[in-house]
């Protein structure tokens, strides 16, 4: 089973996991908790003081740079930044994220803050005396601060509320599937700060030996968590009831709206073929998409960005080699240099991919074959390009023109598409995102000839994947496993 509990819950639900000190009132048979964002401060205290030494450390490359320009300096830069977190959500509770997520916000909040600090400081000349070297170590100075002191304060987070501090209780209403991933998922991370106070469900115990299989423990009925969470003895609620359920949920909402707990409903998603999934709004209605891609907006703008700096860097050093191997291709046998093939790219959208011709023919019709080993249709040349990648190198031009990527899910001859969209699930969603000279599947084993459809699926699985977690630092990270990848010549011919 996916673990549903942890990647579906809407960022939201875990903000008042970050709620540090609280303090209990009194007023008959209720309490009310008044919580403090203790953490929420400590972050931006912390990130002002890795603003601050940054700052500092840097200034102490330029000789002329006085304390008063250096005072207005930081604070230019922590205002920016504390303008540009409540765009980023860098301050929202990180409890139960990757460290790697966390510190991947960090960043692309730095970016936000250092053009316009740059921008700022060369309209008003304030840093007009610092050096180039100044500048070079505050940019690269500051993020790694304010990481470094991210990483070490949740550790610290970490070993407190493994010793039972800055805790919440929590209960689960339903004992099903989903509620016991969730119990697991939760009660495996201690770093969480969350102490459990029992599944709660009103079937009797042999309907739920009966649904579950097996005979487990219940804390009690709903009536007796609503009176817990009356008392105060419960924070936080999550109903694990399958979507079907309404009238159930309806009703135990009902029941715990007596109570001041903080209650979540964890929506069986995984009933469905999740692609990337995103909590939205349409004119104040909540919906929550099943197939979305997700390198939209600032993401968007920063992979296409990478795309075109890495893509013409390559084209300038490329160059030559690129002019050789032309030659050579011509050389070596009759035909164009170049071979155009019809793929699928954005959205199922037609384009036309440049390749370096490896093949005596260029077959472009409705029934196209993969290429084999040892394949009589493959020139010699065309051959040692395959093995080496060499024939894919022209794609940087399609890169550059925006209708591939770096990496990305390889695009598939559009015959082969038509072929295995009625083969495979989800087939089609791979062109959720731009096709790409290098993917994940690629690096991971599944490159060349997918002669069986279950290749064919394994890779498709890495596509989706790829669609899921995407970041720009996996991407970089396909880059150089590529290099590896093609160095060995595996399952390519």
């Amino acid at each position: 089973m996916r673990n549903v509990a942890r990647h579906w819950l809407p960022a939201s639900a875990f903000q008042p996991f970050s709620q540090g000190i609280h303090t209990v009132v009194s007023s008959g048979n209720y309490h009310v908790r008044m919580h403090r964002s203790v953490i929420s401060i400590a972050y931006r205290l912390l990130d002002a003081l890795g603003i601050v030494c940054g700052a500092t450390l840097a200034a102490q490359f330029t000789q002329l740079a006085s304390p008063q320009e250096l005072a207005v300096i930081a604070a230019t830069t922590l205002l920016i930044h504390l303008i540009a977190s409540e765009v980023s959500g860098l301050y929202r509770s990180w409890r139960g994220s990757r460290l790697a997520l966390e510190l991947y916000c960090l960043m692309l909040n730095w970016m936000y803050t250092a053009p316009l600090v740059l921008g700022a400081g060369l309209l008003t000349q304030l840093n007009a005396r610092f050096s180039y070297e100044s500048k070079i170590i505050w940019l690269l100075l500051t993020p790694l601060a304010m990481g470094s002191s991210r990483i070490v304060f949740r550790l610290v987070l970490k070993s407190l509320r493994k010793r039972g501090f800055n805790t919440r209780r929590f209960a689960i209403c339903g004992l099903n599937p989903l509620g016991l991933e969730l119990a697991g998922n939760i009660q495996s991370s201690q770093e969480l700060g969350l102490e459990f106070a029992g599944f709660f469900d009103d079937r009797p115990s042999n309907r739920i030996k009966e649904s579950m299989g097996r005979e487990l423990p219940s804390a009690g009925t709903l009536t007796r968590l609503a009176e817990m969470a009356r008392r105060g003895e419960v924070d936080m609620i999550f109903i694990t009831f399958p979507m079907r359920a309404e009238k159930r949920i309806r009703d135990y909402l009902s029941k715990l709206s007596d109570t001041t707990a903080s209650v979540y409903i964890v929506p069986d998603f995984f009933v469905f073929q999740m692609l990337h999934a995103r909590w939205n709004q349409i004119n104040g209605l909540p919906v929550v998409s099943v197939f979305e891609t997700p390198i939209t907006g600032i993401d968007g703008v920063l992979k296409r960005g990478f795309d075109l700096l890495v893509s013409t860097a390559l084209l300038v050093i490329l160059a030559v080699p690129l002019a050789i191997l032309a030659l050579l291709v011509k050389w070596s046998s009759p035909g164009p240099v170049f071979f155009r093939q019809k793929r699928y790219g954005l959205m199922g959208e037609e384009i036309r991919v440049w390749k370096f011709r490896s093949m005596r023919v260029c077959q472009d019709n409705d029934d196209v074959s993969q290429a084999t080993k040892d394949d009589d249709r493959v020139t010699p040349l065309g051959r040692l390009m395959r093995k080496t990648s060499l024939d894919e190198l022209p794609q940087l031009f399609n890169v550059i023109g925006g209708s591939m990527s770096l990496v990305g899910p390889r695009p598939h001859a559009t015959a082969h598409n038509e072929q295995y969209r009625m083969l495979i699930d989800g087939y089609m969603l791979r062109h959720k995102v731009k096709p790409g000279m290098t993917g994940l599947a690629q690096v991971h084993g599944w490159r060349g000839e997918t002669e069986t459809l279950e290749k064919m699926e394994r890779r498709i699985e890495f596509d989706h994947r790829y669609i899921r977690e995407w970041t720009l630092w996996m991407d970089l990270k396909i880059l150089v496993q590529t290099a590896l990848v093609v160095f060995k010549q595996e399952n390519a011919y």
